[in-house]
């Protein structure tokens, strides 16, 4: 999952950010701009706002990025990379403990880091991500889910678990669009349920009925 087809930060932002001050003005920006969107929603959002809120001039904020679209796709592009890189890490985490991995315990934490980063959380990165999921790009999240399938097949093959059925492309298919849409929907409806025990617990038992071999519950 490590190539994925998103506009590279040199594409979206003017400067990048090489000194801790310069990172964190970024981290400024991206935490106000989501706040505003939280707030007064996208038809609220200004680089003016922005600017003022952060408490930069807007010559700092045209420094490094041209517009506000500009600042939401980076935004979504650095939120994308962040779930991305924990599952990697949950992967790469779960295939070095062949034979002593927990397959249920490690699904859920898959299932925990996918609504966490893409649905959950602190209300102003909810709507950042509510606002991802309404205006991003149907071949971006085609390619993020196709990448996300094979790497959860690879691992399956490597981990060769008992209790795993042999990962099938159909399968991984249906797993991750059932898994994934399921917390779009639930984001895209501000649904309570997001991020609650309850609905964690409906995905796990939804996956492993799909993953596993036989009935572990």
């Amino acid at each position: 999952m490590a190539k994925r087809n998103q506009a590279s930060s040199s594409e979206i932002m003017r400067k990048l950010p090489t000194q801790e001050r310069a990172q964190r003005t970024i981290e400024t920006i991206f935490e106000t701009t989501a706040q505003i969107l939280e707030s007064e929603g996208p038809a609220g959002l200004t680089t003016n706002k922005v600017a003022e809120k952060a408490g930069f001039s807007i010559g700092t904020l045209y420094q490094y990025f041209p517009s506000k679209e500009a600042i939401l796709t980076a935004l979504i592009a650095r939120e994308r990379r962040r779930v991305m890189d924990e599952l990697d890490a949950l992967m790469e985490s779960a295939e070095s403990q062949v034979g002593q991995l927990e397959p249920k315990s490690f699904l859920r934490q898959f299932i925990r880091i996918n609504i966490e980063g893409l649905g959950s959380g602190r209300s102003a990165k909810r709507a950042m991500v509510r606002f991802a999921w309404q205006h991003d790009h149907h071949e971006d999240i085609t390619q993020a889910l196709r990448e996300t399938a094979e790497r959860i097949a690879i691992s399956m093959q490597r981990i060769h678990h008992p209790k795993l059925r042999s990962p099938t492309p159909a399968m991984m298919f249906v797993v991750t669009r059932a898994v994934i849409g399921a917390i779009r929907s639930a984001s895209l409806e501000r649904s309570p349920l997001l991020g609650s025990i309850e609905f964690e617990d409906e995905l796990v038992r939804l996956a492993w009925g799909m993953l596993s071999e036989q009935d572990d519950s």
